[in-house]
């Protein structure tokens, strides 16, 4: 399954946790796991606190103090070269298990897309899900 979203912002946290838990469900996977791939260079997946907004403007805070955007030989052809950073750094994917047709996630954890080259119109996120 692809989930496609739309982002508004350069960088950004946006929870995608429902599409993929409605994903699960409609797998009918009871034990298993899935697995979350953002289909995109210059965007991550990360699992993060929800409850808190904070953490994750600090997450991205973090990431612009760590890796400036301006200073890389990637910017003279399209003055992105912290966003592929960025993304490498964060990863592609994370897999969540499932336990008894739901993910194994805490309380406090959500599952997000991070988006270091927006805005964009759609985002591709490819959701697995694999029984067990």
């Amino acid at each position: 399954m692809t989930i496609s979203i739309k982002t508004t912002s350069r960088e950004g946290l946006y929870d995608i946790t429902s599409q993929v838990e409605a994903a699960v469900e409609k797998s009918g996977v009871t034990s298993g796991i899935v697995n979350v791939y953002a289909q995109e260079a210059t965007a991550g997946i990360m699992i993060q606190e929800n409850w808190d907004e904070s953490v994750q403007s600090d997450v991205i805070s973090l990431l612009q103090k760590l890796i400036p955007n301006g200073v890389w030989q990637h910017d003279r052809q399209d003055g992105n070269g912290d966003s592929h950073l960025k993304a490498g750094i964060v990863g592609p994917s994370e897999t969540i298990p499932i336990l008894e047709g739901k993910m194994g996630l805490s309380t406090w954890q959500n599952i997000f897309f991070c988006e270091f080259d927006g805005p964009r119109q759609s985002r591709s996120i490819v959701v697995t899900v694999l029984p067990i």
